[in-house]
């Protein structure tokens, strides 16, 4: 088995982890970035309405609109960060330094909309493409930075501690420790051991264990699954985010329409053109996330409609489409022509508000195991995140972390032991099984687990899921690991943390909505 040795492993390469890279390596220290498919296949790439830009001197109306969004349960330290250096990390890295291309009004400045939760106009937008303008621009500076060696195509498979994955039988009586994880190159099969002082989780979601969501493929809780086989803290992972507006037209695969369409004006109807919200909160369609996609949902089980439609009628068919392109030739492309036709709508799996339990600085309970970006929580989105802050916790988040380790690598004192060789199976996984129990993941979660919980949904996901988790176990320790077989474990196992965490706490708030058994 080959050992490769570094500096500062990162296992993701979305945002959060690309920003920390760049900053890690301007610091001196040698970066392995892991991804398990190309520089843009991430989240952060899908992200439509864009990223706050708040430089105002009072930061007392976005704190009130984060607060507000989470039902006041986010972390005030956490905002407080956000607010505070939120509008530094996204000036001196996407505007001084890689000039992404914002929007601009006719003067030059950068044009803001608004988004759902939002009081004002504050977010600023690369037409509805934004994740992928930021995302492109630093992924082109990474790939041209001498510091970072880029590893696409490699599957993360587990955590290396001192407690079991040292061949040093000494290191079993040292503090909980990380010093890298095994990884799959999935176009061989080769199974390489990733030796570091820093590993920095930055996975991303969990969407996909959900049948409905709007995350990349394979985004299935991997840095939760990982962390939690190693003893790492995790919290809020019963909020789940589920953003009302996904494309739904049969067959069609499900495809985010951003907020910012509602931002602009356009407004919730259900087929028979009634405006629904108008009568359930008093901010209408441009509600939080959580209070919008709950009302679709009761909606459409009350009326047995198949969606709900997202009628553009008071928006201009022109700026509509020089606005949001991506959105206009994705919903023509589906048959949907924006000039004359409502866009049929139904929420869907989004975002975790929770994750691995981190300080300001990534640092989880795991010594030399950070978190940063969507897999880690800071407790920034408590039950429920504010529209168009995670771009912008991204850039935050890394910063901090990079800057912590920088401190601890330059003052020295790390010993990186030699790692235990990985033993493989000679099985081959049946893929038809490994796609059908993946299958059985998602449904479960989606209907005992979704929107709208209850005791006795939570119940019966548990024990479906438990006895899944015993079958895919015995199933992974007998076959060679392919990239599916590795997805499937992780995700069985953040369904069932999901399902444990939502089981534990009988209070509704933001995304974790409970009804009284019936």
């Amino acid at each position: 088995m080959e050992v490769i040795a570094t500096d500062c492993l990162v296992i993701g390469a979305g945002l959060a982890g690309s920003a920390y890279s760049l900053h890690a390596a301007r610091a001196g220290f040698r970066v392995d970035l892991l991804s398990l498919g190309g520089p843009l296949e991430a989240n952060s790439d899908w992200a439509q309405g864009g990223i706050i830009y708040d430089p105002a001197p009072d930061r007392g109306p976005l704190t009130g609109d984060i607060m507000a969004a989470s039902d006041h349960t986010s972390n005030p330290a956490a905002v407080d960060q956000l607010v505070r250096e939120g509008p530094a990390a996204l000036k001196d890295l996407l505007l001084d330094d890689l000039d992404v291309a914002f929007d601009r009004d006719a003067a030059g400045e950068l044009d803001r909309t608004r988004e759902g939760g939002h009081g004002v106009r504050r977010i600023i937008h690369a037409k509805d493409a934004t994740g992928h303008a930021i995302l492109a621009a630093v992924a082109g500076r990474v790939d041209a930075s001498a510091g970072i060696t880029r590893r696409s195509g490699y599957v993360a498979l587990d955590l290396l501690t001192l407690s079991h994955n040292s061949t040093d039988p000494g290191d079993r009586y040292q503090p909980l420790t990380c010093f890298g994880c095994y990884a799959l190159e999935a176009a061989t099969g080769r199974i390489v051991a990733l030796v570091a002082k820093k590993t920095i989780l930055a996975t991303g979601g969990l969407g996909g264990i959900f049948l409905h969501h709007t995350n990349q493929r394979g985004t299935v809780g991997h840095g939760v699954a990982m962390a939690y086989r190693v003893g790492a803290r995790l919290i809020d992972l019963e909020y789940v985010q589920f953003h009302p507006t996904t494309f739904f037209g049969g067959p069609a695969p499900h495809f985010l329409i951003t907020e910012a369409l509602r931002g602009e004006g356009a407004v919730l109807v259900d087929v028979r053109g009634h405006r629904f919200m108008d009568a359930i909160d008093p901010r209408g369609s441009l509600a939080s996330r959580d209070v919008v996609a709950r009302a679709i949902a009761r909606h459409l089980a009350k009326t047995g409609d198949p969606w709900v439609l997202l009628d553009l009628s008071a928006l201009r068919p022109a700026f509509v489409q020089e606005r949001f392109p991506g959105v206009w030739e994705r919903c023509r492309a589906q048959g949907v022509d924006l000039a004359r036709e409502a866009i049929p709508v139904v929420p869907a799996a989004h975002y975790s508000c929770g994750g691995v339990h981190t300080d300001l600085s990534g640092r989880t309970n795991v010594r030399h195991l950070n978190a940063v970006g969507e897999t880690a929580c800071t407790g920034l989105h408590g039950a429920n995140r504010l529209a168009s802050t995670s771009l912008l916790e991204n850039l935050v988040g890394a910063r901090s972390a990079a800057r912590a380790d920088a401190a601890e690598l330059a003052a020295g004192g790390f010993r990186l032991p030699e790692p235990r060789p990985w033993r493989c199976p000679d099985k081959t996984a049946d893929p038809l099984l490994v796609s059908q129990d993946l299958r059985l993941v998602q449904q479960t979660m989606w209907n005992y687990a979704g929107i709208i919980r209850s005791p006795r949904r939570l119940a019966r996901a548990r024990r479906i899921l438990l006895e899944l988790r015993e079958d895919i176990q015995l199933f992974y320790r007998d076959c060679r690991p392919v990239r599916e077989l590795v997805e499937l474990r992780n995700a069985v196992q953040a369904a069932l943390l999901v399902v444990h965490a939502a089981t534990l706490n009988p209070v509704s708030k933001g995304c974790h909505f409970l009804a009284a058994d019936e």
